[in-house]
């Protein structure tokens, strides 16, 4: 699980409710925050619209889902896959292409498995880097599904605060001379705008950011693949195939990963 994002989701609720139970009434003030009518308005109208976005209900029931997704600690590593990459070239220019595919059957990756395979088959190079770009866009258009669900999710709610704040108004206007119901009308007005922006801004804005930066990843990660099978097929010598690799990554990575070779050199 990720830790990061679930610190920040549990942390920022805590800072809503310390600075609700800090105000003058205290902890009897939490009731002052809590409207049916507000929820009804702003979680059920934004809601609906995503509904109303989604091509089926499943399909909207999967990119409601997707908010796992982004509690995951993405499970591949630069480094790691540019190491595997290596490893695999090593086995290529000792014993040849179709020694891949011993080597495939102790690899995970699905991706990856289906390029080592494609080069073990004699695939054209050319048509390889198509076949694997082709279902690496299919990957990348998928995942922008779900994230652009919960972009779109994150514009829904202030907005639907907003009318849930005019409907408000409108009741509190044509009841002035009931001066009982102007709170509870102003309440509405007021609690949408506010259940509207907690919605935007504390779940839907930070889950689709999250779910990008794990989306990217995970392509960079696919193309220092296609990149590695491709050189592997080339016959490129390893050292050549792992500098090229090295490039997808920041300088930081890399100087990390120059550590960890010098450290296993040293044992």
């Amino acid at each position: 699980m990720d830790i990061a994002t679930l610190i920040g989701l549990v942390v920022c609720a805590f800072f809503v409710f310390l600075g609700i139970v800090t105000g003058p009434d205290k902890f009897n003030g939490l009731g002052h925050f809590a409207d049916r009518v507000s929820v009804f308005i702003t979680l059920g109208g934004s809601i609906c619209c995503m509904l109303m976005q989604a091509k089926n209900i499943p399909d909207f029931l999967a990119c409601f889902k997707s908010f796992k997704l982004a509690l995951k600690v993405p499970e591949a590593h630069e480094g790691e896959v540019i190491g595997n990459i290596i490893n695999l070239s090593n086995i290529a220019r000792k014993e040849g292409l179709l020694a891949l595919e011993e080597a495939a059957n102790n690899i995970e990756d699905d991706f990856l498995k289906k390029g080592i395979m494609l080069i073990v088959d004699g695939t054209d190079p050319e048509l390889v880097r198509s076949i694997m770009e082709t279902e690496l866009n299919s990957i990348d258009a998928r995942h922008n599904e779900k994230i652009s669900f919960w972009a779109n999710w994150g514009g829904m709610g202030p907005a639907w605060g907003m009318i849930g704040t005019l409907i408000g108004l409108v009741n509190m206007l044509y009841n002035m001379d009931d001066m009982s119901k102007i709170g509870p009308n102003m309440a509405v007005a007021l609690l949408t705008t506010l259940y509207g922006s907690l919605l935007a801004n504390w779940i839907c804005v930070p889950i689709s950011f999250k779910l990008k930066q794990n989306n990217d990843l995970e392509i960079k990660i696919k193309e220092v693949m296609v990149e590695g099978l491709l050189s592997i097929q080339a016959g490129e010598n390893p050292r050549v195939i792992e500098e090229k690799l090295k490039s997808f990554l920041a300088p930081s990575v890399r100087d990390a990963m120059a550590e960890e070779k010098a450290e296993g050199g040293e044992a």
